[in-house]
């Protein structure tokens, strides 16, 4: 691609990058789309040399954009083949939610292209196309009922009675609800929330053991820093306290309804918190089964990145005690451009691999997920693995149905196991326990251990067979 004077971004070069360079490019990759623009605007306010054009134009190429319109340039410049996914960088006017057929009762265009909305919406949007007739209301029920921790205070039982439905029904949907994002909502407090969110984690996060013993029993000693103490409870060394300690503080959060999971805003004094739109956006060109997917990566800002040409000039009629500190501003200015170019450059081609290894997955669910790893990823894209997980972190997709996951979903290896599961409990004639439920998994083709299955339906918030068994009678 061409260097152009105004635009944001650079096609990738073969070339080593500079340590300042790659750091900053790799800082850059770890922002969402949200904290992105913080950052741009921070930039924005200190360095003079850098300037904001606020216009119409491709992020990527800088190229000026009709009303309505991709650039058609960038948007032809990947997926040559014709089931190829089209993958650009989008200004947030082209943000393309479309509608979700048979679902507009439901939800209205307006609630979907609102810049922000509230935590009842928010969760709805995600999985509305999990809910059937009869749960809507259960579920809009539970999620009016939330506190602004996001924790459901009222008995389970109240709201299976006022709906006129069995228990193991409103149970259904607030494990729907937990699992949305952000994850644990719907809980009873934060013990069961942050529960929630290591079983999430699965096997794409490692995590310490004893962790889950820990956020069980010992969150009043850890929020005192009694690691000692602590370690001496549950049997492991206080340096491996600590280290879990770091690990909770880092990955969960313990009141899922201030803020994103992986992503904390907290409230203000303005009011409530507000969520905001994912990162990318995926939906189908067509309607027809073998439509190509179109994947929309948001650029935050509705302009353009530039150093500012007038403050170059100025530089070189500057007094020297001025001249030396422009300079430096103009070489911040031209880091960050580049290294933003660097950051999309690399989440084009994350995207574009992923949704063409997904596909099924993305336009078909769970079931149809295939095994990846962010090292098998790395290795087909030339990157070390530690660029991957940071294009990941703490960023959202939005799919074709509108379901709203983290783009770490693509990398759960144990996700159509965990349907499958959910599928055989769902049509158990009486409470299967693990062992059983191990017997069925095999007959599909999925040879687990006991203590895998329970693992498994533990992540799914699934209760044992036995106390499966008292909610049914």
């Amino acid at each position: 691609m061409v260097h152009q004077t105004h635009t944001t971004f650079h096609k990738g070069s073969h070339k080593p990058l500079t340590t300042a360079h790659l750091a900053h490019t790799m800082a850059l990759l770890r922002l969402n789309s949200e904290e992105l623009k913080q950052k741009i605007e921070s930039e924005l306010a200190s360095n003079p040399a850098l300037e904001f054009i606020e216009e119409r134009r491709c992020p990527t190429c800088g190229r000026k954009l009709s009303q309505n319109l991709s650039c058609s340039q960038c948007s032809s410049a990947n997926g040559s083949h014709a089931g190829d996914p089209i993958v650009f960088v989008s200004p947030p006017e082209q943000m393309s939610y479309g509608s979700v057929g048979g679902r507009d009762d439901f939800f209205s265009d307006n609630e979907f292209s609102a810049q922000t909305e509230d935590l009842p919406t928010y969760i709805l949007r995600q999985i509305a196309t999990e809910l059937q007739e009869r749960q809507r209301p259960i579920a809009t029920h539970i999620l009016t009922s939330l506190d602004d921790d996001g924790f459901l205070l009222i008995p389970h039982s109240e709201i299976s009675i006022y709906h006129h439905v069995e228990l193991s029904q409103v149970q259904e949907v607030i494990t729907l609800i937990q699992h949305a994002d952000p994850v644990g909502v719907g809980s009873s407090g934060v013990i069961e929330a942050m529960s929630i969110q290591l079983s999430t984690l699965g096997s794409s996060v490692p995590f310490p053991e004893a962790t889950r013993r820990i956020v069980a029993e010992g969150m009043k000693l850890l929020s005192k820093r009694k690691y000692t103490e602590l370690g001496k409870i549950i049997g492991i060394p206080t340096s491996q306290v600590k280290l879990i300690a770091e690990f909770i503080g880092s990955n969960l959060n313990p009141y899922p309804g201030r803020s994103h999971w992986g992503n904390t805003r907290h409230h203000t004094s303005a009011g409530p918190p507000t969520y905001k739109r994912p990162d990318v956006i995926i939906r189908k060109q067509d309607d027809s089964d073998d439509s190509r997917l179109i994947v929309e990566i948001l650029w935050p800002i509705r302009g353009i990145l530039r150093v500012n040409p007038l403050f170059k000039k100025a530089v070189k009629n500057a007094p020297k005690e001025k001249s030396i500190q422009w300079k430096q501003d103009i070489e911040q200015a031209n880091l960050l451009v580049k290294c933003l170019g660097q950051r999309y450059h690399t989440m084009v081609r994350l995207m574009e691999r992923l949704a063409n290894v997904q596909r099924d997955f993305i336009l078909h669910g769970d079931l149809k997920i295939l095994p990846i790893t962010r090292a098998k990823l790395a290795d087909e894209l030339g990157v070390h693995e530690a660029t991957i997980s940071r294009a990941v972190s703490g960023k959202n997709v939005q799919l074709p149905s509108r379901k709203i996951i983290p783009i770490a979903r693509f990398f759960d290896r144990s996700l159509h196991i965990r349907t499958e599961l959910k599928l055989i409990i769902a049509e158990e004639p009486a409470p299967l326990s693990d062992a059983k439920i191990a017997v069925q998994l095999a007959k599909r083709g999925y040879n687990l251990a006991r203590r895998t299955v329970a693992k498994y339906r533990s992540m799914e918030g699934i209760l044992p067979a036995h106390l499966r068994h008292r909610i049914e009678n």
